[in-house]
């Protein structure tokens, strides 16, 4: 069994002056793991925050070299983490090992990712007007701009992702990137995985000299109102539930200084299946569709948990045949008895809704989670439903049959924000139904084709957000490259002399980093 302290990570140190102590538990059983945790008290919260600000200025004039190089050490302290780790946490959140295994392959991969990013150097956004003295009837001055980090990132771990959107997940890396320190908040359901990596990345922090304060980790149930209001902290990473991320985003607003919140939290990822193909192969569709629906108990927030089709005798059976399917899949233990807890009151709201039909699914009982498929009436969406735009946590999907083209249309123009919708189709049904992906743009932040969205490759082109409610800021996403500039800002100089511009917006251009020069890229000094 791992060495589990249970202290807050401060400043380079550990610290547990509180009284309140809290638990870690077995997610199978709900027995108490033999772990004991400190909650941070407001003035740990305050170190804490503090100890990052203080590490600010030195760790954001690092070289982006030095950065990438830190990075890397995280990726490779990661990989090194023993069995004994792995097995910790599937106890802790009851999810397979080998799931566990391919998470700690993303979370280092993310970190390698952003150490790429930091050694291209097109973060920076260097932008370059040169001054034109004789320019008429007024001489234009020198301007050059590049970005910054915004300064210390308070991030709060999924619990559905305990590695990968978690202590070391995207958003600390990202953040990490940006030359941003970082106060995490353990996520409650896995404080004992969040010690490990914690561990992990002070290592790395340690073994490339990093300042003190550039990783901090504090414990606790409501620490994280005092972390948002805190002056030094100047933007915040979630993932979670829309009445968690909404509440930040309040107590963000309403600070003397605003800060920007980017925060992931509802999606429904609607799956439209069209007529050809469903005609040509509706079963194999069915087959994925629910295969998708429960994988990982359905615990993704790309989860599809609303299926879509065009009325017919074909889409009829299509959906006979999703309710046989459901019907055969097993119970699943959840991440954690707070998640099942959720899970039900969800299932109970749609069992209870007088416009939805039960289409197939056992009757929720013990400590694991019975998956469960429902028939809604399309007019809950345009009569404005909330429990139709609402995320059932779990592995649940609404079914709603529409009328026709237009009927499809006006459904999907009543739809909130999602992160993604998918389009079940063949060439002919992209002809017909051409109107639906300029539709489906303006709602959601990745559209896939003949796909299924529970799985979300970390790259350059990955967009891992959407218009509200999926994501607080649709400008933004939380999963690849991209997300980088959440955390940063832009900063102009004007007519300042060379040696003391950043090396980037040098005329020598001393790291060789592609600018827009007077309106034209360039790699090559001035």
């Amino acid at each position: 069994m791992p060495k589990i302290i249970g202290h807050n990570y401060i400043g380079g140190a550990r610290s547990a002056v509180g009284t309140v102590t809290l638990h870690s538990h077995d997610a199978s059983s709900g027995e108490a793991l033999p772990f004991v945790f400190t909650q941070a008290t407001a003035a740990e919260v305050d170190a804490a925050a503090q100890a990052a600000a203080s590490a600010y200025p030195a760790f954001r004039a690092l070289s982006a070299n030095r950065r990438a190089e830190f990075l890397e050490a995280i990726a490779a302290q990661l990989d090194a983490l023993d069995d004994d780790f792995i097995a910790l946490v599937t106890r802790e959140t009851a999810l397979p090992t080998g799931r566990i295994q391919g998470e700690r392959a993303r979370t280092s991969g993310q970190m390698r990712l952003f150490a790429q990013v930091l050694r291209r150097g097109d973060f920076h956004g260097a932008r370059i007007d040169r001054a034109l003295p004789e320019r008429q009837p007024l001489p234009r001055v020198d301007l050059r701009q590049y970005r910054i980090g915004v300064g210390p990132v308070a991030v709060f771990g999924a619990s559905n992702f305990p590695l990968a959107f978690s202590t070391a997940g995207g958003d600390t890396a990202a953040a990490l990137a940006a030359g941003c320190p970082v106060v995490f908040k353990a996520h409650s359901g896995h404080m004992a995985t969040a010690e490990q990596v914690a561990d992990a990345i002070i290592r790395a922090a340690e073994q490339t000299d990093m300042p003190k304060g550039v990783f901090n980790m504090i414990y606790g149930a409501g620490v994280g109102e005092a972390l948002v209001k805190h002056p030094a902290i100047q933007a915040v990473g979630f993932t979670g539930s829309l009445a968690g991320g909404r509440a930040l985003c309040d107590m963000a607003a309403a600070r003397p200084q605003p800060i920007p919140v980017f925060a992931e939290m509802s999606s429904i990822n609607p799956v439209l299946v069209l007529p050809e193909a469903l005609q040509l192969r509706g079963e194999k569709i069915a087959r994925e569709l629910v295969a998708s629906v429960v994988q990982g108990c359905g615990q993704f927030c790309t989860n599809p948990g609303l299926v879509m089709g065009i009325a017919s005798p074909r889409f009829t059976a299509f959906t006979a045949l999703l309710s046989a399917l459901m019907n055969e899949q097993p119970a699943q233990t959840m991440l954690n008895a707070g998640t099942l807890r959720s899970y039900r009151n969800g299932v109970q709201a749609l069992l209870e809704h007088p416009g939805v039909s039960h289409l197939a699914g056992k009757p929720q009982q013990g400590n694991q989670a019975q998956p469960q498929l429902f028939k809604a009436d399309v007019s809950l969406l345009f009569n404005g439903d909330p429990l139709l735009q609402e995320e059932v946590f779990g592995p649940t999907s609404v079914v709603i049959e529409v009328a026709d083209n237009a009927e499809l249309q006006q459904a999907l123009r009543s739809l909130h924000g999602q992160l993604t919708a998918t389009l079940i189709a063949e060439a002919g049904d992209l002809q017909r139904y051409g109107e639906l992906l300029p539709l489906l743009e303006q709602k959601v932040g990745r559209v896939l084709f003949n796909g299924y969205p529970t799985g979300v490759e970390v790259g350059d082109a990955m967009v891992h957000g959407g218009p509200y409610p999926a994501t607080s800021d649709a400008r933004g996403t939380s999963v690849g490259s991209l997300a980088i500039e959440r955390f940063l800002r832009p900063v102009c100089y004007q007519n300042c002399p060379d040696a003391l511009l950043p090396e980037a917006l040098q005329n020598a251009n001393p790291l060789g980093i592609s600018r827009l020069v007077d309106g034209h890229h360039q790699r090559t000094p001035l």
